[in-house]
């Protein structure tokens, strides 16, 4: 029987589910030697998920891009928040050289917030999403992004490299989003998801819970995520990464993770993932077809 460890959270005493097995396996290390070996970021190590084990496991993981120093200071994210360094430009190649090594059918993308960059970091995620394609050209690909700003001439370059899946996350409800994401805007984000979808791109979001947000105003979120098109949405327990970031005000049941998959269906999604250990990149690879 696998050795379970508590995932990493300082707030409350935690449920039994919230729980995860202990990173091990030939797949496992062949990844993170990868990732050590060409010096590249994941979202993975970053943002201390609790799918590690599993993903990397299966031989996947989320590619972290414009290295991993953030510009913007959530108060949920466990990613370094300060100066970025100058962007790398052998970063494509080298990401484009692991997916191939890695022999992966589906690829995650995501990135830091480049506030501090002109184009937002634009031209680097264009840069590898087409050396993915050239030297990957049967993988199939999801993009994390940010919201560039709302800058929608900076969107259009991710549509014009069309990749499988455009994904970005609300993170959470309205009446919170200003607590949780100090730097983003609930509307600018569904407006970033409206242009994605209206391109003709399968679009995605995620929502954490846990922070005090109600019922009503989940529901209320799904439903505004429809209405920009959104086909989409992970839902996931939010765990505090230190005592600096926000606390837990929730353990959500497990029921009630399941009643959202059963209304998010009946709306209208394609697919939700819902339960306390789902990350926006888990089981990403399903969400192509």
């Amino acid at each position: 029987m696998s050795e379970l460890v508590d995932v990493k959270d300082l707030g409350k005493k935690k449920p039994s589910w919230l729980k995860v097995k202990l990173p091990t396996g030939q797949e496992y290390k062949k990844v993170r030697n990868l990732v050590s070996t060409n010096q590249l970021n994941t979202i993975c190590e970053s943002g201390n998920c609790p799918n590690m084990g599993e993903c990397w496991g299966n031989g996947t993981a989320t590619f972290m891009i414009l290295g991993n120093i953030c510009t913007r200071s959530c108060g949920f994210c466990n990613v370094m928040t300060g100066r970025p360094k100058a962007e790398n430009t052998t970063e494509p190649k080298k990401v484009a050289d692991s997916v191939k090594l890695m022999k992966l059918k589906h690829v995650v993308l995501t990135s830091v917030d480049r506030d501090d960059l002109k184009d937002g970091g634009v031209g680097i995620w264009v840069q590898t999403i087409n050396e993915i394609r050239r030297l990957n050209p049967e993988t199939t690909m999801e993009t994390l992004i940010p919201d560039f700003k709302g800058k929608l001439a900076d969107i259009q370059k991710i549509i014009d490299v069309a990749p499988e899946v455009v994904s970005h996350n609300m993170e959470t409800v309205r009446r919170l989003t200003k607590k949780v994401r100090i730097q983003a805007k609930y509307d600018r984000s569904l407006e970033t998801l409206k242009f994605l979808s209206d391109s003709g791109i399968k679009t995605k979001s995620g929502i954490m819970l846990g922070l005090g947000e109600t019922e009503a105003e989940v529901i209320e979120t799904m439903h505004d995520l429809l209405e920009v098109g959104v086909q989409i949405i992970t839902i996931g327990q939010y765990l505090q990464p230190t005592k600096k970031h926000l606390s837990v005000l929730e353990y959500v049941t497990l029921e009630q993770f399941q009643k959202y998959k059963k209304i998010g269906l009946s709306l209208g999604f394609k697919h939700v993932e819902s339960s306390p250990l789902v990350r926006s990149s888990y089981h990403a690879e399903k969400h192509i077809h």
